[in-house]
């Protein structure tokens, strides 16, 4: 985490603290639905505060001493808005060492006849693409810095043996992690991951086989359920593995024995991903917004309520991110609500036969190919009219964003599903309310001083106030 603005942390407002990374007095109050506070916003920036409504009208009048403070150092705040949005470079990529995946899942992103025919990437060709990722890296990325390698897929471990031969050849060079369905991580798989320190992430979509087999499955339509129950028990104690949750139709009234079911078998941290709609078969299993919203915030209700019982947490880091976004912008960790994303901007994919997308969500469409890691130079492919796309996406260009309060706290994501569901980059995505009511539960928790609980023990390490109201 690099040294962030805390300013924006506000656990207390009677306190007088409040949250920056704006610029200017044009500030547009939201009703968060709290019953003492309001968010006083800039869209343009993303600086805020939490006001009670009887003092709106003096702080938008200028009596009030926030203001004129505010402006002296707005033009910082808007700087590093713009960096974020605009000057960061990849530190990651999400790397498919093979196009096959054992299951065949509703709401896959990648085409079924790659999954169902595709290739490995061969111990030789993989080794050779890890080289030459180190060397992009060692020109881009700051000496003392890590890039990332995630193993991605369809199923990464399908193709173990070249797999566990980069994490061996390239361990000193990458921080590695595996994203994997779980139904491959037998005893002597989670000892090689667990002894290197790879991070490792599973998914399951409910606590019950009846639900979580309804959306994953194998080619045979059975679920995997009790395997994956298998491989949480052997990562029990791991400090380094996660699991994602895809919300959709079929499970969101579930997620709060979700995340009880997470919690009690010790899950370090968890996400609850809303379903990207990119190919149709995913939009067959689309909630609408107000549903999904409604069943997610009780599930993260719930997960304070558990913290409260227990003293642990359960960080659901999408939701986690949102959080981060207000109330220290630059920390956020992960990268599709914030506009451009970062498709191409943070991280890249690989495809199997090295040709390179924006993001995982692009592997299949071939328009998003930007050129090919074997033939190219990584900085070529990165300023193609491919990944351009993407790396310009931004919410002043799409309507009704441009004139949306929180448009920074969201990001109008997902560009993919935007571009094959909605007809182009400068349409929406699949959901607005759902995130629209994840950021007015943000600000709730930052008013009732809770939002320490929902995030990750040291977040904060390395930041710095640069601004407190006077």
């Amino acid at each position: 985490m690099t040294p962030v603005d805390k300013s924006s942390h506000a656990t207390a407002p009677s306190r007088g603290r409040f949250v920056n990374s704006g610029n200017g007095p044009t500030l547009q109050p939201i009703d968060i639905g709290h019953p003492k506070y309001l968010a006083l916003i800039d869209p343009d920036t993303a600086f805020w505060s939490l006001v009670k409504p009887n003092k709106l009208a003096g702080v938008l009048a200028g009596d009030d001493e926030l203001l004129r403070t505010y402006r002296k150092k707005s033009a910082r705040f808007a700087e590093e808005m713009q960096m974020l949005r605009f000057g960061l470079k990849p530190s990651a990529v999400y790397f498919n060492p093979t196009d096959r995946c054992n299951l065949n899942c509703t709401y896959c992103y990648i085409p079924e006849k790659m999954r169902s025919s595709g290739r490995h990437m061969s111990r030789k060709r993989l080794l050779e693409a890890l080289r030459r990722l180190r060397d992009y890296f060692r020109r881009t990325v700051p000496k003392g810095s890590l890039p990332q390698i995630v193993f991605h897929g369809a199923e990464p471990l399908l193709n173990r043996d070249a797999v566990f031969a980069g994490i061996e050849e390239y361990g000193e060079d990458f921080r590695f992690g595996v994203q994997t369905n779980a139904t491959l991580l037998d005893d002597e798989t989670v000892e090689f991951l667990t002894s290197r320190h790879v991070s490792i992430g599973i998914s399951l979509d409910a606590a019950t086989a009846a639900v979580a087999n309804r959306t994953r499955k194998n080619w045979a339509g059975e679920g995997i359920f009790s395997q994956v129950l298998e491989a949480m028990e052997r990562l029990r104690g791991y400090d380094a593995w996660s699991v994602i949750c895809t919300v959709t139709s079929e499970n969101m009234r579930h997620l709060t024995r979700m995340v009880e079911f997470f919690h009690a078998r010790e899950v370090p941290t968890c996400l609850m991903n809303i379903i990207r709609c990119t190919l149709p078969g995913a939009r067959t299993v689309k909630p609408s917004d107000a549903p999904a919203a409604k069943h997610f915030i009780a599930a993260l209700d719930r997960t304070y309520e558990l913290y409260r019982q227990s003293g642990r947490k359960l960080p659901v880091a999408n939701f986690s991110n949102i959080l981060l976004a207000i109330v220290a912008p630059t920390a956020r960790r992960l990268m599709c609500d914030i506009s451009p994303c970062g498709g191409g901007r943070c991280f890249f994919a690989l495809a199997t036969n090295g040709d390179m997308f924006p993001c995982s969500e692009f592997i299949g469409l071939k328009k998003f190919r930007g050129g090919n890691l074997f033939k190219h130079q990584v900085e070529d492919v990165l300023d193609t009219e491919a990944f351009r796309l993407v790396t310009q996406r931004k919410v002043e260009d799409i309507s009704p964003c441009n004139r949306c309060t929180i448009r920074h706290f969201c990001g109008s994501p997902c560009p993919a599903e935007a571009y094959e569901m909605n007809g182009g980059m400068d349409r929406t995505g699949a959901f607005c309310e759902f995130y629209e009511e994840q950021v007015r539960y943000a600000f709730r928790l930052i008013a009732d001083g809770k939002e320490d609980a929902f995030l990750w023990d040291g977040w904060d390490k390395g930041t710095i106030d640069t601004f407190v109201a006077p």
